[in-house]
């Protein structure tokens, strides 16, 4: 499996399946608890929005949760972390197969995350920036009391404008930089990845979050590429200008959201490495796995509860990770 193509720059596919759960059910699929099944890897930084915001809002007894195994193959993601390799609820041994489920001729990205329709064993929808969306709108009949508002109406302007800026350059700018197929695309992708750190690095000198003075979408989605930076990106693909701990003010904000319930305590360091290095092959054909980088830093001060702000607005953090659902300490 080749994820370099020489000469040409990375264009991600992103023909996605664009069917929604919502409260209405006006595309077939109604908000219903225990429906459905959300279907992840914690090595992926897309799933990874949705394994916060799912953990922040509460929804996990009404959005119960499949985790893939860290590496896949062409065919795609498998559920070998469970006993006899199948989800115990679906049933399957590859996402592969809900996809297939819901078109046999099926020939796009089986990606992560995902939404399985349980009754039918048919993908919903594997659209991750929409997935995150409506989990913070359409899902509210079953938040938690005391739930966040990650996608305020007043501020959904300027949280989808830092989005779209924030996917292009960091988002998939790290995919750009380490899925290059030339030279000249490559240190375009690392210019305009570092040059829209910098500006972040502006933005939060004064500021505690993204946007607004609580944690809303904005800081989930930057957060999931931040915490893979050192781990991954750095050595990985090549975005090696600056380690994220050598960026004070990025590392002190992803220090604080790590320390924030809901975000660190869904992170699998070893699933991210194992991801990147073992399946990239075409990146590092040996499969060494690094041992570094030191974890424990993510642990230290961050002071940046003196620049104000309320993680959770008016609501509440989230209670103890379940512990069918807890990942390894620091």
């Amino acid at each position: 499996m080749s994820y370099v193509n020489p000469g040409s720059s990375y264009t991600r596919d992103s023909r996605y399946i664009t069917t929604r759960i919502t409260a209405d059910g006006r595309d077939g699929y109604p908000v219903e608890p225990g429906r459905y099944r959300l279907v992840v890897s914690r090595a992926c930084p897309w799933a990874s929005r949705a394994v916060i915001v799912r953990r922040l809002l509460g929804l996990e007894s009404a959005l119960p949760m499949a985790v893939a195994g860290p590496t896949h193959d062409e065919r795609s993601w498998t559920f070998d972390l469970d006993p006899d390799g199948r989800d115990p609820v679906l049933g399957i041994e590859r996402l592969q197969e809900a996809y297939l489920a819901r078109d046999p001729g099926y020939d796009r990205g089986v990606t992560v995350p995902a939404i399985v329709d349980v009754p039918t064993g048919k993908v919903v929808t594997n659209d991750f920036a929409r997935i995150t969306i409506d989990m913070s709108l359409e899902w509210t009949a079953h938040h938690r009391e005391g739930a966040p508002e990650l996608y305020p109406p007043a501020l959904r302007q300027e949280i989808d404008a830092v989005n779209a800026t924030v996917y292009k350059d960091v988002n998939n700018g790290v995919y750009r930089a380490g899925f290059a197929g030339s030279q000249e695309a490559y240190t375009s992708a690392y210019a305009s990845l570092f040059a829209r750190l910098d500006w972040l690095s502006e933005r939060l000198t004064t500021s505690r979050y993204l946007v607004g003075d609580t944690i809303t979408e904005a800081d989930i989605r930057l957060f999931t590429t931040l915490v893979r930076f050192d781990a991954v990106y750095h050595g990985h693909f090549k975005c090696n200008r600056q380690k994220l701990s050598e960026m004070p003010i990025l590392w002190a904000y992803a220090r604080d959201l790590f320390q924030t319930p809901g975000f660190g305590d869904t992170v699998n360091f070893d699933h991210i490495k194992r991801h990147y290095y073992l399946v990239h092959h075409d990146i590092n054909p040996s499969g060494i796995v690094p041992v570094g980088p030191d974890l424990s830093g993510w642990l230290d001060a961050h002071d940046r509860a003196s620049l104000g702000g309320r993680p959770f607005g008016g609501g509440t953090p989230p209670g103890p990770v379940a512990p069918e659902e807890a990942v390894p300490e620091l």
